[in-house]
């Protein structure tokens, strides 16, 4: 007689959910690298150094055959000696940034060869207990010889668990990376929905798109003290969104630079913003701009409340 067969039970897979800090200098790569491993763009990129300004959360996704991952990325801004008001806010949420974090990468740019600008990160992360992985990001820019002598100098202390080689722009070494990280987070429920990969607000996120074309189109024209305020965000009946935006500049001077002739390079700056955020948000966008000329701005406590960032004296 043919035992009967039974139907086996598939086994709900583990979910582990963990927090890494990125951490470097500015112009590391940081921004580009949590892009990389969320797999869209969640924080802007610039080659303006300190275009970071404000933690922002990026979550990556890893499905394994054993567990289902959530990482969340804090993206955080350059680590630098601080001068202004914002610079010290800025670098007091890079550090908060790597606060419990299940895991901290130093991200370094592996084109240069002097690295006397990291020792006071080098000696800040020196006895902390957080698991520590060196980066050495852009190795499409550079040979790999100099890249394993900076790797040796910086790691020949054992300060860091594990170093690894990639390039964020291209990819190149992301997916190990993360693949690594996903192994490192501890079994927990997810903090957040499969399908968001951002803490930040659509209307900060349109802020920062923003911003991002500031920096891209105006290169060194425009100085670092400037900032974009939302105004107004409204969802209008026929599924398209409304932004109205306020960009704030210091100097009565740097008007002109923004506006361009006859207003051009507003439009010209608001019409790729609209574009990219139409992108990302899946909508039609209606994006409005003006110039706001205020030299005080940055002792200004509700701006840094906007941006999230600590009031820092």
């Amino acid at each position: 007689m043919t035992e009967p067969t039974t139907k086996t039970e598939t086994q709900p897979k583990a979910q582990h959910c963990g927090l890494v800090a990125v951490l470097g200098a500015p112009n590391a790569g940081k921004s580009t690298l949590v892009n990389a491993l969320v797999g869209q763009k969640v924080a802007i990129v610039s080659a303006k150094a300190q275009t970071t300004r404000a933690r922002l959360m990026g979550i990556a996704l890893d499905k394994s055959d054993t567990a289902d991952t959530q990482i969340i990325l804090a993206d955080t801004p350059g680590i630098f000696a601080p001068r202004r008001r914002l610079d010290r806010a800025m670098v007091s949420a890079a550090w908060e940034g790597a606060q419990e974090a299940d895991a901290i990468l130093l991200v370094v740019d592996g084109r240069k060869k002097k690295l006397d600008y990291l020792e006071s990160i080098l000696e800040s992360l020196s006895g902390r207990p957080e698991r520590k992985i060196l980066v050495l990001n852009k190795v499409d820019e550079t040979a790999k010889e100099p890249m394993l002598v900076s790797a040796q100098a910086l790691a020949g202390e054992g300060q860091f668990d594990e170093v690894f080689f990639i390039s964020a722009l291209t990819g190149d070494g992301v997916p190990e990376l993360k693949a690594r990280l996903a192994a490192l987070m501890p079994e927990s429920p997810w903090h957040y929905p499969e399908d968001q990969v951002s803490d930040a607000s659509e209307r900060l996120l349109a802020c920062e798109i923003t911003r991002e074309q500031l920096y891209r189109q105006l290169h060194d024209e425009l100085p670092y003290d400037s900032i974009v305020r939302p105004e107004s965000y409204t969802e209008r009946k026929d599924g398209s969104v409304e932004i109205h935006q306020q960009i704030v500049i210091a100097r009565d001077s740097q008007k002109g630079i923004v506006l361009g002739k006859g207003g051009s390079k507003l439009k010209s700056i608001g019409e790729a913003a609209r574009k990219e955020l139409a992108n990302l948000l899946g909508q039609k966008v209606h994006l409005f701009l003006h110039v706001k000329v205020d030299e005080r701005w940055g002792d200004d406590k509700e701006i840094y409340e906007e941006m999230g960032l600590e009031w820092v004296k």
